[in-house]
């Protein structure tokens, strides 16, 4: 736990890094193998500062072994206030450790640097790589974070074939859950015109309200398709409406109506762009549609989530459910350069909140699903690839 509340010690907020690397760089420097060589990126643009570190067997050709990356973010949102402990204080209570980023993600952090220092201890690496990516910035824009990293390793020849990203995905207790996907997410504005005028004349007015009238019906909350196997179906989430001057008698020049889809892979801006001009037709209206993620998946069958799930499964006695709910995180780049991702992690019940805190045994948990995980990789990384 030293780690983690080392991590947790340092106000790292978006993106502000903090010296963590620094941390982390002489902990893994620590380590005492022979044959065992690393390469160490480190990227800085715009303030966010970015962390690739690669182990890698001694003499060999880093371009052609089977790789397998950790990756996640030091960075966290602003702590708020009315805190029962110190927000960056890692207090120790009752088995939990308390301070922003237990959760989100300093914990999944130190679960998987702490197994990959004690698993390259135990057994050294012979036909394959082992690396982290680490950002300070997936809790903001993430311009400079993650994809410019995986840009740079596209170049060097040294994207890996399968990542696990530690963002927490659990419910109840670590294992519970495993992140195979995420749906898309698509903003949209839609304003419609009228014609503002005194409300005790409408007949001069062209109220965009009554204009859209009963169709806003086939608007909000409305299914676009009916989901798979993997995702729910694509539902348009209406998130604002605004019109007029907020008094009584006069009617609005225009509404404007913002919304959300997070999307499967069955809908897209054309899909939803030709949904809302059907329901809309003959009104004046314009509509900007903006995809800010894609939907992606990782096939259950694929050797990185069975292995996974059954090292789950032998540590906690049950097999994790496998899920593509939530919101977005860094996986979607790395799915974007053609890697196998996943992501898994503690519990998610007080990310962002006051007082977030972490369970003991669910960082050990944790820390031990990665160390039995990365024997298996490392015994037969042929297979992940």
């Amino acid at each position: 736990m030293s780690l983690l509340k080392d991590l947790v010690k340092l106000p790292s907020i978006t993106p502000q890094e903090c010296g963590i690397y620094t941390m982390i760089k002489e902990k893994f420097s620590q380590i005492q193998t022979p044959l065992l060589e690393s390469l160490v990126i480190e990227q800085e643009n715009n303030g966010v500062k970015n962390l690739f570190y690669l182990f890698y067997p001694k003499g060999a050709d880093i371009s052609a072994l089977p790789h397998l990356c950790f990756a996640g973010h030091i960075d966290v949102v602003p702590t708020g206030e009315s805190w029962q402990y110190e927000p960056f204080s890692a207090k120790e209570v009752d088995g939990y450790i308390y301070g922003r980023g237990t959760q989100d993600m300093k914990g999944g952090v130190s679960a998987f640097v702490s197994a990959i220092c004690q698993s390259l201890e135990s057994q050294s690496l012979e036909n394959c790589m082992l690396s982290i990516l680490l950002t300070s910035d997936e809790e903001g824009e993430g311009t400079y974070g993650t994809k410019i990293m995986l840009e740079t390793l596209q170049k060097r020849h040294l994207l890996p074939h399968c990542c696990i990203v530690a963002e927490p995905t659990s419910t109840h207790h670590t294992g519970d859950t495993i992140k195979i996907g995420r749906r898309g997410s698509i903003n949209g504005t839609l304003i419609i015109e009228g014609k503002q005028g005194h409300a005790a004349y409408p007949q001069k007015c062209l109220n965009p309200i009554e204009l859209l009238g009963g169709r806003l019906g086939f608007l909000a909350g409305v299914n676009l398709d009916n989901g798979n196997s993997y995702f729910e179906p694509s539902k348009l989430v209406i998130t604002d409406i605004r019109g007029g001057m907020e008094v009584v008698n006069v009617t609005p020049q225009n509404l404007k109506i913002m919304f959300n889809v997070r999307n499967s892979p069955l809908s897209d801006e054309s899909s939803i762009r030709i949904y809302v001009e059907s329901t809309l037709a003959t009104l004046p209206y314009t509509l900007t549609l903006k995809t800010s993620s894609l939907p992606f998946i990782t096939e259950s069958n694929t050797e990185l989530v069975k292995s996974l799930n059954a090292v789950i499964e032998a540590k906690v006695g049950k097999k994790a459910e496998l899920s593509t709910s939530g919101g977005t995180s860094d996986a979607r780049f790395f799915s974007a350069f053609g890697v196998k991702v996943v992501e898994l992690g503690v519990p998610n019940d007080r990310i962002h909140a006051i007082n977030e805190r972490v369970k003991i045994d669910d960082i050990l948990i944790l820390h031990d699903i990665f160390i039995d995980f990365l024997a298996i990789f490392k015994n037969s990384a042929k297979k992940f690839v």
